[in-house]
């Protein structure tokens, strides 16, 4: 399997705890993402990727623990009712419908 496939769920979950939780680290990542142990560091490449590309801004004084950033507070998925958000794998907005 490819580098990235096995990043791609550490980058979905830390957009999702950014948005729900407000904050992110690597054990809440890895928890919400149901990765095995021992991918911790994929994680913390994958929070400091962000935090680079300004997805997250990290927390002074707490090492690998991050708040969202300019560009995910600037986006227009910040304003959707986030009391809607599943709790399932898919994180798959729940529909008035």
């Amino acid at each position: 399997m490819c580098r990235e496939m096995k990043r791609e769920p550490a980058w979905v979950s830390a957009i999702r705890l950014a948005f729900l939780e407000g904050r992110v680290d690597v054990d809440s990542v890895v928890e919400e993402a149901n990765l095995r142990a021992g991918r911790e560091r994929t994680v913390r490449d994958v929070l400091e990727t962000m935090r680079r590309r300004d997805l997250l801004s990290s927390v002074e004084g707490a090492e690998d623990t991050y708040v969202p950033g300019p560009t995910l507070l600037d986006s227009d998925r910040f304003d959707l009712e986030f009391e809607k958000a599943s709790d399932g794998g898919a994180h798959r907005w729940h529909s008035a419908v």
